[in-house]
């Protein structure tokens, strides 16, 4: 019994941590500052590029000039999108999350195989370009014209019209996630 109860803690515990983790990663990227140890401006904007025929996207320029080098990682993300990370950042996001989930725990595992076993590495072609596996444009619907949004850690890419459909749909939670922010002083 007591075992279990222990358990349960653990579970609890991954839950309200992975919880916190996300919604201060969806909204307040000021708590992490500057990209870790690189000194670079926040990486911010809203900008609309197409993808190719062979997956390819071009990375606003404003965008690259952020980063320290020619590589991110990506990965699946909530919302049925994907984030771009820094190296870097990728290592202190998936590190912080690996420590924190076990691998015996059901919930744990299904958040591991949706965010860490997907991630993949990717380079910037000479053009400015990187190309999106295709399992991971499937799993965010990516037609040919596509959203990139700038998150101060990370970088969301969106399918235009999903991007819509959620600004859409998610009117409602924004204005009440605002509204708990209202402490907040500029």
């Amino acid at each position: 019994m007591q075992e279990k109860v222990k358990k349960d803690e653990k579970v609890a515990f991954f839950l309200l941590t992975s919880v916190k983790f996300s919604l201060k990663l969806l909204l307040s990227g000021n708590l992490w500052g500057k990209v870790v140890g690189s000194g670079m401006d926040m990486l911010t904007g809203e900008y609309r590029n197409t993808l190719d025929e062979k997956g390819r996207i071009l990375f606003p320029s404003k965008l690259r000039t952020v980063l320290a080098g020619n590589v991110l990682i990506v990965t699946q993300a909530l919302d049925r999108c994907l984030w771009l990370f820094t190296p870097e950042e990728w290592r202190v996001v998936s590190s912080k999350l690996m420590d924190s989930a076990s691998p015996f725990s059901e919930k744990n595992r299904l958040v591991l195989r949706r965010f860490i076993a997907p991630a993949q590495e990717l380079e910037f072609d000479r053009s400015g370009r990187i190309s999106i596996p295709q399992s991971l444009r499937e799993y965010a619907s990516l037609s040919k014209e596509c959203i990139l949004l700038g998150v101060n850690k990370y970088i969301e890419l969106w399918d235009a019209e999903s991007y819509k459909a959620y600004l859409e749909q998610s009117e409602n939670s924004f204005r009440d996630a605002a509204e708990e922010l209202g402490g907040i002083i500029f």
